[in-house]
């Protein structure tokens, strides 16, 4: 849970942090349907060349990226061996009994593997390199135009940021209840599965009784400083769009090209 990095920022000065936040969220709603373009090894090449080259940018140490992949490590693995051992096509690579892994199987579980740590990697890089304030104000200036159809956009991009801010409060809080109750007494990493499972149901409560507290506790502050939604509130920092952020979308739109080239 230490390692848990979506949601947290890292506040190091590089490019990528300094751009707009605007052009960081459009990029990455943008890069999550191009890497689905990626369909032979020389595109997933340049994809992983360009994450890459995002992360060195960036700043942010690629060993503490890869320690964040740990917590869906095993989601991961799971995927790998969904296709591996159930997408027939091309040569027989292995037979034993019933379980037949085909040259098509292993190149699409390698191939969705890395799509979707790729997608990890630059989302978790929107968060480790964009404060939470900051993406409350890209999102809510990207959706602003919805607020002529009276959609709550302050609101919407208010409860996002807030949800982004508190997951790694409420994984350190988990990891501080494990550690208490594992002082106790309590065995959450061996014995029968029925026995662990039983072990989570007094970690769980303590867990929800001190984030409805917090939760109540925000509420309570927001309210002493005068709160009362979006309607009429100004911005002390104002979002300023310059050349950096234009070159993000051409390099994209060079990538687009280079991907639809390359495909087979």
């Amino acid at each position: 849970m230490e390692k848990m990095i979506f949601g947290r920022y890292v506040p190091v000065e590089s490019l990528i942090h300094r751009l707009d936040p605007r052009a960081k969220l459009l990029f990455v709603f943008a890069y999550i349907c191009i890497v689905f373009l990626a369909n032979n090894t020389a595109t997933y090449a340049v994809l992983l060349v360009f994450t890459m080259a995002l992360i060195l940018i960036s700043r942010i140490p690629i060993i503490f990226l890869i320690n964040g992949l740990k917590p869906i490590f095993l989601l991961i693995i799971f995927t790998f061996s969904l296709h591996l051992f159930f997408t027939e096509g091309g040569k027989l690579l292995f037979q034993f009994s019933f379980i037949h892994i085909y040259e098509e199987g292993l190149r699409q579980g390698i191939f969705i593997s890395l799509r979707f740590m790729l997608l990890i990697f630059v989302t978790s890089l929107l968060t480790l390199t964009t404060s939470p304030i900051a993406i409350t104000d890209g999102l809510e200036s990207i959706l602003n135009p919805f607020k002529r159809i009276k959609f709550p956009v302050h609101e919407l991009a208010l409860m996002m940021s807030i949800s982004l801010r508190f997951i790694p409060t409420l994984m350190d809080e988990t990891d501080k209840i494990m550690k208490a109750q594992t002082a106790r007494g309590v065995d959450f990493s061996s014995g029968p599965i029925k026995d662990r499972i039983k072990a989570v149901v007094p970690l769980l409560i303590p867990l929800f009784v001190s984030s409805f507290k917090r939760a109540e506790e925000l509420a309570i502050a927001m309210e002493a400083r005068g709160y009362r939604g979006g309607e009429g509130r100004t911005k002390y920092r104002l979002l300023k769009w310059s050349g950096a952020d234009t070159g993000v979308f051409v390099f994209l739109a060079i990538l687009v090209a280079l991907l639809v080239y390359l495909r087979s």
